[in-house]
């Protein structure tokens, strides 16, 4: 049986787009798997808490025996996280795009996870699985574009995806989803439409492939 871990950071529920491409990749997978588990990490609507970093980072510069009550339950928790990734087989990381950059819940959670022992720097433990990074951008930010470079999300978490944990990436990309609600960008909607319904499908297509490939005897 394979096992597929998504992490979802969007701080809505009901309409978020990260979300929706991100089941849509989930059902592609696991429909084309003879068996799955899917474990899920919810931090946009449940947050972690934003204490637990600095604590868990703290813990490790003093003995065991010696750290309080916070710090063991932060260290524990950066395991508990860091477990949930070894698990997998596969990963979706659906992370919409605020404020140029990095939902603050995702950053919490990448931050604890790196302070665990087994995917802190230098670490290989799930080194060459596939991933998938849903990415979602209310406006457009790609070359020639007034707000080109302005992306200081995407770049980043590659970085720490493909660079510190290894991982063999797709990125799905949807961009000017607040078309359908800013008057401003109401010329964009049709091109919005196309890059949403794009997304959707490169999702369908991105799964069937890594499930076929997780179905093979060698990876199964």
């Amino acid at each position: 049986m394979s096992t597929i871990f998504r992490l979802d950071s969007s701080i809505r529920g009901e309409g978020s787009i990260t979300r929706a491409i991100g089941s849509t990749l989930e059902a592609s997978l696991v429909d084309d798997l003879d068996a799955a588990e899917v474990i899920h990490r919810e931090v946009g609507l449940t947050p972690l808490p934003s204490t637990a970093w600095g604590l868990s980072v703290s813990s490790g510069f003093v003995a065991e025996e010696d750290r309080t009550d916070e710090q063991k339950q932060a260290a524990a928790l950066a395991v508990e996280l860091a477990d949930e990734l070894k698990r997998a087989d596969a990963y979706i990381f659906a992370a919409p795009f605020y404020n140029f950059g990095v939902s603050q819940h995702l950053k919490t959670w990448i931050d604890l996870v790196l302070t665990s022992p087994d995917l802190g720097p230098g670490t290989t433990a799930i080194a060459g699985r596939p991933a998938f990074l849903v990415v979602a951008r209310g406006g457009g930010y790609g070359p020639g574009t007034p707000r080109d470079g302005w992306d200081h999300a995407t770049g980043w978490l590659k970085r720490i995806l493909v660079d510190v944990w290894g991982l063999d990436l797709q990125v799905i990309e949807s961009e000017l989803t607040l078309a359908d609600v800013n008057p401003a960008m109401a010329d964009l909607r049709g091109l919005a439409a196309d890059n949403l319904r794009n997304a959707h499908g490169a999702a369908v297509e991105h799964g069937k492939h890594v499930a076929a490939r997780l179905s093979e005897p060698s990876l199964a």
